[in-house]
């Protein structure tokens, strides 16, 4: 599995990326190959407040609905519209162009996120 060192992951398979008070969040490469062929990702609205663990929407495979959280809090300030012409990108590239929405940080925590090592450890179990 593809565990990049430069992110942060929850239990429940998504990862965040901050860069200047701005997460980006998706689901990994492990979640994508649990979940099968995504074909429906529902998305929060922009500027919805979220609060880490909070449901952010859900991602609709061949196999399954699965509920995509928050690992941190703040206000949606994007989403990814490519997603709703092209749910595969995160299947193809969950890490980069499969990218599912941007938060605003507002300071309240983080949800306890796992770096890389630990991530990987805990897929292996």
């Amino acid at each position: 599995m593809n565990v990049p060192s430069d992110l942060k992951y929850t239990k429940s398979h998504e990862w965040v990326r901050v860069e200047s008070g701005v997460a980006t969040i998706g689901i990994t490469d492990y979640a994508q190959s649990e979940l099968g062929d995504v074909v429906f990702v529902e998305t929060p609205p922009v500027s919805k407040t979220v609060a880490a663990g909070e449901s952010l929407g859900t991602i609709e495979s061949v196999k399954t609905v699965s509920d995509l959280y928050a690992p941190v809090g703040g206000t949606v300030t994007e989403i990814n519209s490519a997603l709703a012409s092209k749910s595969e990108l995160l299947n193809e590239d969950p890490y980069g162009l499969g990218w599912i929405v941007k938060i605003k940080l507002d300071g309240s925590g983080d949800g306890h996120l796992m770096d890389a090592a630990e991530y990987s450890k805990s897929i292996e179990q």
